[in-house]
């Protein structure tokens, strides 16, 4: 267990703090996309950058959520949304457009490490770790999309989304099982699932179809 205890609370706020700024980051440009206020923007930035660690917490029993444990982080998120509402032209929508999925890929790999380090660290399962990786990193950007009146990428896209975040926590798992150093693990899983979901973006990869249109 010492392995698994072995990231500091520094390093473990510094991981996901840039998790979820990787998180609003995204949020930001899918609201942009669909040209909201500067509310709706404020609202879709917290949505994406903390509602998966949410749902991770509040299934794993962990008090107190981030956002209210480090209120700095919410007040940084939220200037992120209102400044991009503010800065951010129409002009620039089409082009931010392209880099929507570069920072949800970024953000996907981040919190899958925090949701396996997190829930394997309390002592649960393998299995229910990975489980706590793919939520962490999905359902900040599900939210994100229902926000944006879109079927959610997760479902939608026949990409590897789920997958990705499942195969990065794994890695986390088998490492950190096996005495790796938390650090490493926690890279490996970063590695993995935005490694696999960047290309899958970028060369298509789709998995196999389940029916006809």
């Amino acid at each position: 267990m010492t392995t698994l205890h072995a990231l500091g609370q520094q390093s473990l706020f510094a991981l996901e703090m840039m998790a979820v700024l990787a998180g609003a980051l995204s949020g930001v440009l899918g609201a942009l996309r669909q040209k909201m206020d500067l509310v709706g923007i404020c609202v879709c930035g917290f949505l994406t950058a903390f509602g998966g660690g949410v749902v991770r917490d509040i299934l794993i029993d962990r008090r107190p959520f981030f956002f209210v444990e480090h209120q700095g982080v919410l007040i940084a998120v939220l200037a992120i949304s209102a400044g991009s509402a503010i800065l951010v032209g129409r002009r620039g929508l089409e082009s931010g457009e392209r880099w929507l999925q570069v920072p949800d890929a970024i953000g996907l790999g981040l919190f899958s490490a925090t949701g396996a380090h997190l829930s394997l660290t309390l002592g649960q399962p393998p299995l229910v770790a990975v489980m706590m990786g793919v939520i962490t990193g999905s359902f900040g950007g599900v939210l994100r999309d229902l926000i944006c009146n879109q079927i959610p990428v997760l479902f939608s896209d026949h990409r590897p989304y789920a997958i990705c975040a499942a195969a990065g926590a794994a890695a986390y798992v088998v490492l950190s099982t096996s005495g790796a150093a938390a650090e490493l693990s926690i890279a490996a899983c970063v590695l993995v699932a935005t490694g696999l979901r960047l290309p899958a973006i970028r060369l298509d990869w789709r998995l196999p179809p389940t029916g006809t249109a």
